[in-house]
């Protein structure tokens, strides 16, 4: 009789799983190729979890020749080629899926919220990218809430020092993390255009140019994680 603790065979992955090893292999990681798709890091995983992914093959396909035939490694210009091979998923009745995200909308008075939890940061934020190019272009003002550990805080809360300056904009939590509020329509807001500008030189990384105005302005130590974030627009009077 045959032993019966064979081990089962591993899965065998299908065709995203390996072009996301082969990508992880040419030095890419897993949120590199969540970037350059336009997804969270979540769906990566799920490639191999739950055999998902087969509507990215055809950019995938692409981008990996990309880097292995032209040597193109910035996941901002692998995401461009990626793009037009990007399609939507369909529905049993031929339709086109739902994008599962939380619409972001800028009303005609200028109000716009975009928020961003956990697994949104982990990919750069992405979806608040169209909140602030759109409240750019209409010249719009803005301000944002970040969470984070109260370690991560240079000064302390209800510091005139930080931005905040009175506790009310401060909401301290019990899992030791901290939101802070900055700018709003009482006090002017920051520039639209000027956060934009940040995004586009960190890539996209909407995340990355929050963090970084924070250390620039001495309000946050470099170690610092960002764990929420949002984002609110409004016309200027």
């Amino acid at each position: 009789m045959p032993p019966r603790n064979r081990r089962r065979p591993a899965p065998q992955l299908n065709q995203a799983a390996q072009l996301a090893d082969q990508l992880q292999a040419a030095g890419l990681t897993k949120r590199d190729i969540a970037r350059i798709i336009n997804r969270d890091p979540s769906l990566v995983s799920q490639f191999y979890t739950r055999n998902k992914g087969a509507a990215f093959v055809p950019a995938l396909t692409h981008v990996l020749t990309a880097v292995q035939t032209a040597g193109i490694t910035d996941p901002t210009e692998l995401a461009a080629i990626a793009a037009p091979r990007i399609t939507r998923r369909t529905t049993a009745s031929g339709t086109r899926a739902r994008v599962r995200t939380k619409a972001v909308l800028i009303t005609p008075t200028g109000t716009g919220t975009g928020r961003a939890g956990a697994q949104a940061i982990a990919s750069g934020s992405a979806r608040l990218r169209p909140l602030i190019a759109e409240a750019a272009r209409q010249g719009l003002r803005l301000a944002f809430t970040v969470r984070m550990l109260k370690t991560g805080y240079v000064h302390a809360s209800g510091s005139r020092t930080d931005s905040p300056g009175i506790r009310r904009d401060v909401i301290q939590r019990a899992d030791h993390t901290e939101e802070r509020s900055y700018g709003s329509a009482t006090t002017g807001g920051f520039d639209a255009t000027d956060l934009a500008r940040r995004v586009d030189g960190a890539g996209g990384d909407v995340t990355a140019a929050v963090h970084q105005w924070l250390v620039e302005t001495g309000r946050i130590h470099e170690s610092a994680r960002i764990i929420h974030l949002e984002i609110r627009t409004w016309r200027p009077r």
